[in-house]
Formats: structure tokens, C-alpha cells, sequence
């Protein structure tokens, strides 16, 4: 067994939301009690191991967790000792545990790493080199590099985000605006929190290379109201950002002026629409618009406005490091780059895992999950948030990719994956998709606003047994309408889970 010395360890606990959620400020506590002070560095996405201490020594990261403050002590007795292998919470290297060796972080590479708050961190592990190519870079040139990775909107659209920008940077000299959708609402989904919390400095540095590529000064991230720990740590990034110079009207030196401002939604699922979400930036309630015109050419203020989300900006810093061609090498077909998924629900094993597009429900669920936590046998999965489809065992090996989930019904979305055991109700499944949409429906378009309010009716007399058969085609024909007839996706997509459950359910019905 090797010798380590652990007097001149650096520990490491996680500060993100998840962390502290499951007592990780309790941990610090007993740590500093003990003479220990340790830094506070972005989680791993392993939740199942939350509150997760590192332990640095000789070049390598020692993991133990999930840690209680009641563990401190003999942890620390265990380091003295030199027994620490040991200790029952002892996981081995960070870098080797299976759940994180088996993936190929791009976005999340730097997460956990140290202080997200830290420039010379972020630096020394190649933050900001992507904005520092930009600056030397024509806006034509940066959207020319995103068209050729190949990158699609991590979202619930895929839009392919070099079209997008294209657009933005067509129209003519004027205002422009990037506006970063972190309004992160879907069941299941955490992955923009996490990216905000534990790398804040990457998304920063993504939306000042898309200014640079529209022609945009000024940026806004539309964080939600629930996520006051990343409203924290955006905050102070910005401010150090502008203080060294990625910020503000004279960027690195070269001239180049670009602004950024966090606002704050106010708990509205519908301002994760586009449209909405610019509504409420302008100090409106957040109502769906109509489309033409597209935001690219009047979005806020009426300006143009490139969208985009958490994962999409994030991934804009590699490319213009690593190339457009290191970028498009992972994934397949036309899904290219890394997928960001987000396992939740009843499994074992919870967390974020990127790896490339290509991987399916079931390896995801075996491999990463480790099966339920209940133990029992999987019965339903539903990717993609509340609006996505729920997918029996017979799609569970359809490859996590945007086209080959469009061809069953489904959509891959934000990438949330939330698992249910055999005992899930799926009828009260699909009643929950109507009322949620009662509930999140801006209420601008009636098929959305009335169509979901009767559907719950609907399915009620359904599981009722009133007058089943009819009701069922009537639930059938309400979902027509409102796919094909409602204003944006809110309604358009409430249908997909309640037709899943029926296609695949059906006798629970």
C-alpha cells in the first residue's frame, strides 16, 4: 500500500446548492472546528456522494463522502494515521470512480476543479484562451466556426446555434442584444445551475464571444428566482470579470465592448419560451409572442437577439479553444459535441453525466443509475421535462440522439432523465401533464388555456370508467388540437406525455 502524508493536504468541499442542500456547510463547520479550512469548490455532479470531500495529496485528489459531519472526526483520524483507504466512506482518486472515468466532459471538464470563483483558476485551466481567438476573429469568422461544430441549441429545439447567430449578425449595424435563458424549469433538470455554480466564468465567457459575433454589447442572463446560489456566485463573477478586463468597454485590451447584467424571473414556467422570457425582460408578464418576426430580427427592446441557454453558450468557449473540428468529433449524425444529461427520479444513482450523443436509456439507467432506488423494477422513463414523452422498456435502447428520439415521439430536450419504478401511476401521469399546463399556460392561445383544463376532465372520467370509450376518443381529439393549434410548445407538447402513457399504459387507464 502506498504512503501518503496528508499535513499538506488541500481539501476540498463542494459549495453548490446540491452540496449544502445535503449538509455540506455542516461538514465546513467540523472541518475549521478541527483547524482544517477548506476550499469551496463546484460539485462533480456525483450527487449520490454529496456533501463529497477531496482530499489533495501528491498530485492526487482522494474522494470521501457522502460525508456527515458526524465523520469528520474519524476521517481526519484516518489522514493521521495513514489508513484513510480504510475509512467506509473512502471512494478512491476522484478521476477514477466509474461514474465519472466513464464520461468525456467538455463543458463540465473544469467543474469541481477549485474556487469557481477564481480567475487564475479558471484561467490556468484554459478559461477565457476560447474569447482571446475570438478577439482576433471577424464576427463572421467565430459564426463560421460554430456553424462547422455543428453546434445545436441545447434547449428544447436543437436550432442549430452558427443559424441563429447568422441571423442576428445579418441585420443591419444597430443595437444588439444576447440574452442567456437560465431559466432552468423542466422536472428533472439541473445542468444549467450546476454550469452556473461550479464554472461561472465559462458561461460569461461564452455569451462576450457571441457579442463578438453578432455585433452585440450588451447581455443578459434570465436566471430563475429558486437558484439564489448561483444568483450569488454570477454576480461576484461578473464584477471580477469587468475588474480584470473580460467585461466592460475595453475587453482584453482590444477595444471591444461588451456588458453583462443577471435579471431575475419570478417563478414562471413559460418564461423558459423565448418569446415569454423577453416579455418579461422588458418589465411585461410573460406571454408568449407570435412569430414571424423571429427574436433574431426584433427580440428585446425590439432589437436583434441571439437566445440561448446555459449548456449552448458554455459550449461556445471550447470551440473557439479547441476548434471547430475537435468539437464535432464527438456525437453522431447531426447531433454533435457532447449531450449533458441529468439522471433524477427513482435511481440509484443520481447525477450528471456528458458524454457524446449516441449513448441509450438503458446503458444510462444500468451503467450511471445503477438501477432504482427502490430497488424494484424500472417501468417508465421521461426524457426531455414534463413535456417529454414517458418510454417503456421496448425504446430504452433508442440512441440518445435529437433525430432518433424525433422518430419515436420523443424529444431529448434539456436532457432531463427521470426515472419510474413499477408502482408509478401513469394514468395520474398524464393527469399531471394536463394540470400542469392549467397551471404554467400563459393563457394567450385557446387551445393551451382551455384545452388543458378540459383534458383533466377527460382523463378524470376516464379513470372513472365514464363512459370510457368516448372519452378516450374525445381525449384524443383534444390533443390534436392542441398540438397543431396552440401558440408555442407549452401546449403543442402537453399532449406527449399524455398520449405516451395511453399508447403504452393503456390498462392503467
Amino acid at each position: 500500500m502506498t504512503r501518503r502524508d496528508y499535513s499538506e493536504a488541500i481539501f476540498y468541499l463542494p459549495r453548490d446548492t446540491t452540496a449544502k442542500a445535503l449538509g455540506a456547510e455542516a461538514v465546513e463547520k467540523k472541518l475549521i472546528a478541527n483547524g482544517i479550512k477548506p476550499i469551496r469548490n463546484g460539485s462533480r455532479g456525483m450527487f449520490w456522494l454529496e456533501p463529497l470531500l477531496e482530499v489533495a495529496v501528491a498530485n492526487q485528489r482522494i474522494a470521501f463522502g457522502p460525508l456527515l459531519p458526524e465523520d469528520v472526526a474519524g476521517l481526519l483520524e484516518s489522514l493521521r494515521q495513514d489508513i484513510a483507504e480504510a475509512h467506509p466512506l473512502y471512494q478512491g482518486p476522484v478521476d477514477k470512480i466509474e461514474y465519472l472515468a466513464n464520461q468525456q466532459r467538455l463543458t463540465f471538464a473544469r467543474a469541481g476543479q477549485g474556487d469557481p470563483l477564481c480567475l487564475e483558476n479558471y484561467q490556468s485551466l484554459g478559461g477565457f484562451n476560447g474569447l482571446r481567438n475570438a478577439i482576433e476573429m471577424s464576427g463572421q469568422d467565430i459564426v463560421d466556426q460554430i456553424k462547422k461544430s455543428g453546434l445545436r441549441g441545447r434547449g428544447g429545439a436543437a436550432f442549430p446555434t452558427g443559424i441563429k447567430w447568422q441571423t442576428v449578425l445579418d441585420q443591419p449595424e444597430q443595437q444588439k442584444y444576447i440574452v442567456c435563458n437560465a431559466d432552468e424549469g423542466d422536472s428533472g433538470t439541473f445542468a444549467d445551475r450546476l454550469l452556473m455554480e461550479a464554472d461561472p466564468y465559462q458561461l460569461i465567457e461564452g455569451m462576450t464571444i457571441a457579442g463578438r459575433a453578432v455585433g452585440a454589447t450588451q447581455g443578459y442572463i434570465y436566471l430563475r428566482s429558486e437558484y439564489p446560489s448561483a444568483l450569488e456566485v454570477l454576480n461576484i463573477a461578473i464584477e471580477r470579470s469587468n475588474v480584470a478586463g473580460f467585461l466592460g468597454d475595453d475587453i482584453c485590451g482590444s477595444g471591444q465592448t461588451f456588458h453583462l447584467e443577471v435579471r431575475l424571473g419570478a417563478g414562471a414556467y413559460i418564461c423558459g419560451e423565448e418569446t415569454s422570457l423577453l416579455e418579461s425582460l422588458e418589465g411585461k408578464r410573460g406571454m408568449v409572442r407570435y412569430k414571424p418576426p423571429l427574436p433574431a430580427i426584433e427580440g428585446l427592446f425590439g432589437m436583434p437577439t441571439a437566445v440561448n441557454n446555459v449548456l449552448t453558450l458554455g459550449a461556445v468557449s471550447t470551440v473557439l479553444d479547441r476548434g471547430p473540428d475537435y468539437y464535432k468529433d464527438f456525437g453522431m449524425g447531426r447531433s454533435r459535441g457532447t449531450l449533458v444529461l441529468q439522471l433524477a427520479g427513482n435511481v440509484k444513482r443520481g447525477g450528471l453525466i456528458e458524454i457524446p450523443f449516441g449513448i441509450t436509456l438503458r446503458q444510462l439507467l444500468q451503467d450511471f443509475g445503477q438501477g432504482t432506488h427502490s430497488g424494484r423494477p424500472a417501468k417508465a422513463i421521461q426524457v426531455g421535462g414534463p413535456l417529454g414523452a414517458f418510454l417503456p422498456d421496448s425504446q430504452w435502447d433508442t440512441a440518445l440522439d435529437y433525430e432518433a428520439f424525433a422518430s419515436i415521439g420523443a424529444m431529448v430536450g434539456h436532457g432531463g432523465v427521470v426515472v419510474f419504478d413499477d408502482t408509478a401511476d401513469m394514468a395520474a401521469q398524464a393527469r399531471f401533464a394536463m394540470e400542469f399546463c392549467v397551471v404554467e399556460s400563459c393563457g394567450k392561445c385557446t387551445p393551451c388555456r382551455i384545452g388543458s383544463v378540459r383534458g383533466m376532465e377527460v382523463i378524470d372520467r376516464i379513470i372513472a370508467k365514464d363512459d370510457r370509450e368516448e372519452n378516450m376518443i374525445l381525449l384524443n381529439d383534444l390533443c390534436d388540437t392542441m398540438e397543431h393549434g396552440s401558440l408555442c410548445a407549452m401546449g403543442g407538447m402537453t399532449p406527449f406525455p399524455v398520449r405516451s402513457a395511453i399508447n403504452y399504459f393503456s390498462g392503467e387507464f
